[in-house]
């Protein structure tokens, strides 16, 4: 209650203080370089937090930036506001979410940065050595552990490849590249082992911890969970010191108050709620803990921890790793025991002269590549995942309430009823799409790209009529990312999981441009494609060609489809109304499908543009009459949405799928004046962003996700 009422007045009396278009910042130690941008927090002379983001002028200003720690440094920038990037639906990336939990007013574009001179403190001394500690890690390491040894050692894991954070996703082990309570409790207990053995008396050994453990949460980064159990072992050394009584139970509940006194906004961070979710789940379970073996202990506390955040990890990630319960009984202790202690003694050895680094780099590079490809090898096992969808917050609140009271049945021994508690829940998040009679529309917001979620009727098929992408220019070396921006990856797949989609029916790539179909490799790596509708003659065009390769590694089937192919489900019809040949020309051979039923018509036309518009109306003019509602050809551009098809088609509303602020200028302001001449309605996602069509009952309804 203490750390609500904390929260509520600190959120109350923050002030968002817009600065002066030239003004100074001083950098935290909370920064990136990544390609050609400078990205981390700032703050103002007057204590205001920002999100800054410098582009370089040329590679030696990266370099001379790259080579130094930022943190604490003065400078007087130049700046203009950023309006937060909204998010492209309800289930993506939020910046102004995450803003707010970092405690940031607003985010910032600098133009320019004059250094004026450095702040000096504590803070900044550590981040010096934390940044001189990074350089000596990417300089001693081989390539293959220096993202490991970060990870572990700093606390820093920008580096970490996509490929392998995702497959620690899927296994449930994500949490031990992160410097966690168990990272810190095995420091703090390995560190009073060897001072007390080497003859230092235990009241000093303990003041040396009291005072050594802040400095390594500062040279960590500071995570939340480093803070929770640097705090928590702080105030029970400090009890122990003075003979005072305090129980964990008390340590962690005054750690959590400290920590929103100081700090309100991480209440807001995954971090800061998954940490104590866990940590109290422990306390509290003491009693089911009690008199057990080792092993047992190890899975039951894996178990413990697991349930207790599994709400929380299906609100903010849409999936839960079922292999998690069994594979930290593994990952847990070799982390814990030969991974970290190894990474702790090669760092030392480093700081030696002469070659026992090489020697022990030698052994252990080779056994650690080992276990990297078994740990990629065990995440392409199938079905690891489960993806029920984000839970609405009554499912959220009753899940909590299930997990409560099946802890309460197991204290009690009655096992049966807390399973059935627990369970009960979950199965209502799983089994709520499969109840749902509404026929849903989704037209992401990709950016200047197309991409079209379908879900019918009680979830019997999921269809998605393109991907989107982003076309990419060659750019010189310095100026490319460590990890590039993939819109199937960061837009169309945290759609799907959102929803608890995990099998994909029909993935339908209207044509071969890449804002259509780059980020369908993504969407095929995380859900089950069952086959691929492609317009004919397309597979050695531009990305397809790359994505008919990986389709048939999965086994995949590819379908050429054309005008007349067509199926049923329920009282929906699907059919193709184009192209008509087997000879792919460009934009008018886009494929088109009209959806159907007797009162609902919508009619998706990929690219097509004005020729290809008229051979529609000379072939099925009454079919495509009085659309409901019309996926504008060509992101509306000029060449597509004649007059003649807008009088033919007459739909009651036309959804344009364009990028905000597009170069293109899209929609087109000539388009937009053919419908307002016959007083249309039309809406487009770079204004609205994600649009939502539901059909329920012969009625439609638009929304915005």
């Amino acid at each position: 209650m203490l750390c609500f009422i904390t929260f509520i007045f600190f959120k109350s009396t923050h002030e968002q203080v817009i600065p002066d278009q030239v003004f100074e910042i001083v950098w935290t130690d909370q920064y990136r370089i990544d390609g050609d941008r400078l990205r981390g927090f700032v703050k103002s002379r007057d204590g205001v937090k920002y999100y800054a983001v410098y582009q370089f002028k040329d590679e030696d200003e990266k370099n001379k930036y790259g080579e130094m720690s930022l943190s604490g440094m003065n400078f007087k920038v130049n700046a203009e506001f950023s309006d937060s990037t909204r998010p492209a639906h309800q289930y993506s990336f939020n910046m102004e979410k995450y803003l707010t939990s970092q405690g940031a007013a607003a985010a910032i574009d600098i133009q320019t940065m004059d250094f004026t001179g450095v702040e000096e403190g504590l803070s900044t001394r550590m981040a010096d050595y934390r940044h001189g500690l990074q350089m000596h890690i990417q300089r001693t390491f081989p390539d293959t552990l220096v993202a490991e040894a970060e990870a572990l050692i700093i606390g820093q894991r920008a580096n970490i490849e996509q490929i392998d954070e995702r497959a620690y996703q899927v296994l449930g082990i994500t949490h031990l590249f992160a410097i966690s309570g168990l990272h810190i409790g095995l420091i703090t207990f390995f560190v009073y082992g060897v001072l007390f053995r080497v003859g230092f008396r235990k009241e000093t050994v303990r003041l040396l911890i009291i005072v050594g453990l802040p400095l390594y949460a500062l040279l960590a980064g500071g995570a939340p969970s480093i803070w929770r159990a640097v705090t928590t072992i702080e105030l029970i050394l400090l009890a122990s010191q003075f003979r005072w009584w305090i129980g964990l139970d008390d340590a962690i509940s005054i750690s959590m108050f400290l920590f929103v006194l100081v700090k309100p906004s991480v209440v807001y961070q995954i971090g800061f709620q998954l940490s104590y979710a866990a940590a109290f789940s422990l306390i509290f379970s003491a009693s089911i803990l009690k008199n057990k073996s080792y092993l047992t202990s190890s899975l039951l506390i894996t178990f413990i921890c697991q349930l207790m955040v599994l709400p929380l990890l299906l609100f903010h990630f849409y999936e839960l790793s079922l292999s998690s319960f069994i594979l930290n009984l593994l990952f847990v202790p070799l982390f814990s025991f030969i991974i970290l202690p190894a990474n702790i003694l090669l760092l030392c050895s480093t700081l030696l002269p002469g070659f026992f680094s090489d020697w022990l780099f030698y052994f252990y590079t080779p056994a650690r590549g080992l276990l990297a490809d078994l740990i990629r090898q065990l995440a392409q096992i199938p079905y690891q995942m489960w993806n029920p969808g984000k839970p609405t917050i009554p499912l959220l609140i009753l899940s909590f309430i299930g997990v409560s009271v099946c802890f309460v049945q197991f204290e009690k021994k009655e096992y049966r009823k807390g399973f059935v508690f627990l369970v009960i829940p979950l199965l209502m998040i799983q089994l709520l799409p499969y109840t749902d009679r509404s026929l849903y529309i989704t037209y992401l917001d990709v950016g200047q790209g197309d991409s079209i979620v379908i879900e019918m009727p009680y979830r019997q098929a999921v269809y998605i009529i393109d991907t989107g992408g982003v076309v990419r220019f060659g750019q010189e070396g310095w100026r490319e990312r460590n990890s590039s921006y993939e819109v199937g990856r960061q837009v169309v797949v945290p759609y799907l999981k959102g929803r608890g989609i995990h099998t994909v029916d029909r993935l339908i790539i209207s044509h071969a441009d890449a804002d259509h179909a780059e980020g369908a490799d993504e969407i095929i790596e995380e859900t089950q494609v069952k086959e691929i509708h492609i317009s004919p003659g397309t597979t050695d065009f531009g990305v397809l060609q790359e994505l008919t390769r990986f389709a048939l590694k999965r086994n995949i089937p590819i379908m050429e489809v054309k005008e007349g192919s067509y199926w049923t489900l329920g009282e929906y019809s699907f059919k193709y109304l184009s192209p008509s040949d087997h000879i792919y020309e460009g934009n008018n051979d886009s494929l088109v499908l009209l959806l159907e039923s007797q009162e609902f018509k919508a009619l998706f036309t990929g690219d097509l543009e004005t020729e290809g518009e008229e051979d529609l109306i000379r072939k099925f003019e009454e079919e495509i009459k009085e659309i409901t509602v019309l996926k504008a050809g060509h992101h509306g551009s000029k060449t597509s949405s004649s007059e003649v098809f807008i009088r033919e088609t007459m739909p009651s509303l036309t959804i344009f799928s364009a990028g905000i602020d597009n170069r293109y200028g899209h929609p087109h302001e000539e388009v937009m004046n053919r419908f307002q001449h016959y007083g249309l309605w039309t809406l487009s996602t770079a204004d609205m962003g994600t649009i939502r069509v539901t059909v329920k009952k012969g009625e439609w309804i638009v929304g915005k996700m």
